[in-house]
């Protein structure tokens, strides 16, 4: 039988299934430690650097251990890559094939309840559709419906031209608010039940975070714990993870969540009178049930006349004291709808509706009532509307107490989890601190490959010509470099305007192809980027991480400045401010390690391959100003180190293509 050393080595089975397969000791350092985690149902936080080859790492000894295994993702993409091509190719490879179920979050799956019935919603179809971006609604439901009918799984992804932006697909997937669960009439071919069955029976599970996490605190009723008989949970893109178990722990309450109730309430109420007459029973009924539901509607209106004007986020203590009494009263309308819906027959959906008004009332009157020590809380406004949520400060006690429940082995892997070699801001922050952690180094010669840059001479980032002189040093690096550069930014505010300005300076016409974030969808600027080879990206948060140009499209990545949260985020803020009041140090213990990783996540966009060359560069001077900047470059890959313009600027032009792309008019953007 084959050990470890030999699947990975030279001439093992995956040398044999992949022709472009590398021994690494990378690679099997983390296999084998995975593999001793797997057997004696440890808990275990793994780094991987950049090209580890950690899916393989941890799939072999999850396939070779015989334990059932879930393994949850950050993406869908990574979901459907590991469903789809590395777990039947490493299960073939190794002759171990499995029953392996693929099982995404429920708005997903085609619910034929709703589907039977969202002609009742037509108006609000034609009213949401936003033109030539999407089919038109009464197409893609006429497309929908004939995929419906020999669809197996049920997986939207199914319908080609329908992307989950499409004004139909709320209205033909339910939620976990509006699912009926066993009192639904499809329940018998319904696909999220179905493939919750399948992922009960099978060996691998592929899930990701938003589903395990919910199945951790929420228990759906009605479609089992996919967690109770797991022997493993492998979580991949783990550093999302902290910040995803707040945001579970917390609670949020919209008002377009309610105004979605309110629509169903008073639809269901039109169809249970549709062949009564007004003085019947059902008529008072219906009439009752309209004068709640209206009340529930000036409880909204009241509780929005109580916020200020203009969009943005504010703490909740910023506005007057009468929020609080407005929520309260929001909430108490909720019970009373759900006292009136709860009335009538149970399996109604009406009494399904009522169920859920009582949660959002719960939810409702937890943020009014919350401590201030407990968690932060904010209300979010905008032209739809308005959110109240809630953060917790601290989850670590609860999210522990979840991982011991269950006694199966947690392993959680990412190319980011440490700072230098402290996995304590990490671990810290999900109750692990007494967890064995490891740290693989990329096998990557970073020093050869790369080079980062700290530009001498530039203004403080607070001053109001820094935006303009990241712009003027970016020119120069783009030109020596022929293109292939992201330029990223930590603000929309700032990547607006950096994009004035160096098309500002690109007048007539720009010499590379120029993408910008929000003026196309992400995947498509992606897609276009590696296409073109030469283009100069312009992006913020969501290009920071998880986006993969392998070879030579991507060679400059020039990062605008330090990845500080803002202090003006009034989450932020009530954050920063609790730590203080306990005693912590906020910026040690919390704005500094967040930042670090966030600059380990935006540097890790360059070097994707062994081939791959390119300068990373941060203009923030505080990177060699202030005694902190240490961190930073401790929490990075062992890069040449310059200061001097000239070098990074042959070292660009050493890497850059023979050919420069052809200039390009402002009509061919």
């Amino acid at each position: 039988m084959l050990d470890l050393e030999d699947i990975f080595g030279h001439g093992g089975p995956l040398h044999r299934a992949l022709p472009d397969f590398k021994a690494r000791h990378q690679q099997l350092r983390m296999a084998e430690r995975v593999a001793a985690a797997l057997e004696h149902r440890e808990t275990l936080a793994v780094e991987a650097g950049t090209g580890t080859g950690k899916t393989f790492a941890y799939l072999v000894p999850a396939l070779l251990s015989g334990a059932r295994v879930l393994i949850s993702t950050g993406t869908r993409t990574l979901q459907d890559q590991l469903f789809s091509k590395d777990l039947p190719l490493v299960g073939a490879a190794l002759g171990r094939p499995a029953r392996v179920a693929l099982l995404k979050g429920r708005s997903n799956y085609l619910c034929r309840y709703r589907l039977a019935r969202v002609g009742g919603v037509g108006e609000q179809l034609s009213l949401g559709h936003t033109g030539a971006e999407h089919p038109l609604p009464e197409g893609m439901l006429a497309r929908i419906e004939r995929w419906a009918r020999t669809t197996r799984r049920g997986d939207l992804a199914e319908v080609a031209g329908l992307s989950d932006s499409n004004p139909v697909w709320p209205h033909i997937t339910s939620t976990r608010d509006n699912c009926l669960g066993a009192r639904c009439p499809e329940l018998s071919r319904c696909h999220v039940a179905l493939a919750r069955r399948e992922a009960l029976d099978a060996d691998v599970v592929i899930v990701n975070h938003h589903l395990l996490l919910a199945d951790l605190a929420l228990k759906e009723d009605g479609f089992g714990d996919i967690l109770g008989s797991a022997d493993a949970v492998i979580l991949d893109e783990a550093h999302q993870i902290p910040d995803l178990v707040t945001q579970f722990f917390g609670a949020n309450v919209s008002s377009r969540q309610i105004d979605t109730l309110l629509k169903e309430a008073q639809l269901e109420a039109t169809a249970h009178v549709a062949h009564a007459s007004p003085d019947s029973e059902a008529g008072a009924t219906a009439a009752r049930i309209i004068e709640v539901v209206r009340a529930v509607e000036q409880g909204v209106h009241h509780l929005s006349s109580c916020l200020p004007a203009g969009a943005g986020r504010l703490a909740w203590r910023e506005i007057d004291a009468s929020l609080g009494v407005a929520a309260d009263e929001l909430a108490q309308s909720l019970q009373n709808l759900r006292v009136k819906l709860g009335s009538l027959d149970g399996d109604s959906p009406l009494a399904q509706i009522g169920e859920r008004a009582g949660e959002l009332a719960l939810r409702l009157e937890r943020i009014a009532a919350v401590d201030e020590m407990e968690g932060a809380r904010a209300v979010e406004i905008s032209p739809r509307g308005f959110a109240l949520s809630l953060m917790p400060f601290d989850v670590s006690e609860r999210f522990q107490a979840l991982v011991q429940a269950r006694r199966c082995a947690w392993v959680f892997t990412s190319a980011t989890l440490s700072l230098g070699d402290d996995f304590g801001h990490f671990t810290g922050r999900l109750g692990l601190t007494d967890s064995p952690t490891l740290k693989i180094a990329s096998p990557f010669d970073f020093e050869r490959q790369s080079l980062l840059y700290l530009p001498a001479g530039m203004p403080e980032p607070a001053s109001a010509g820094y935006l303009a002189a990241v712009i003027e040093t970016a020119l120069t690096l783009i030109e020596a470099a022929r293109g292939g550069a992201f330029v990223l930014f930590t603000s929309h505010r700032a990547l607006r305007l950096g994009a004035e300005l160096l098309r500002a300076r690109w007048t007539g016409g720009t010499p590379y192809r120029l993408f910008v974030q929000g003026e196309a969808p992400r995947e498509r600027l992606l897609k276009e980027f590696r296409e073109d080879g030469n283009a100069v990206l312009l992006g913020t948060t969501s290009f920071w991480e998880g986006v993969d140009v392998k070879g030579e499209a991507l060679r400059l990545v020039i990062i605008e400045k330090l990845p500080f949260a803002s202090p003006d985020d009034p989450l932020v803020r009530a954050r920063i401010e609790h730590l203080q009041a306990t005693g912590g140090n906020a910026f040690r213990d919390y704005q500094l390690p967040e930042a670090a990783l966030a600059l380990k996540q935006g540097v890790g966009r360059l070097i994707r391959s062994e081939d791959d060359y390119g300068a990373v560069v941060v203009c923030d001077p505080r990177m060699v100003g202030r005694g902190y900047g240490k961190v930073f470059l401790a929490a990075l890959p062992e890069m040449t180190v310059t200061r001097d313009c000239d070098e990074a600027l042959r070292f660009l032009r050493k890497h850059a293509p023979c050919h420069r792309a052809p200039t390009l008019t402002a009509g061919s953007l």
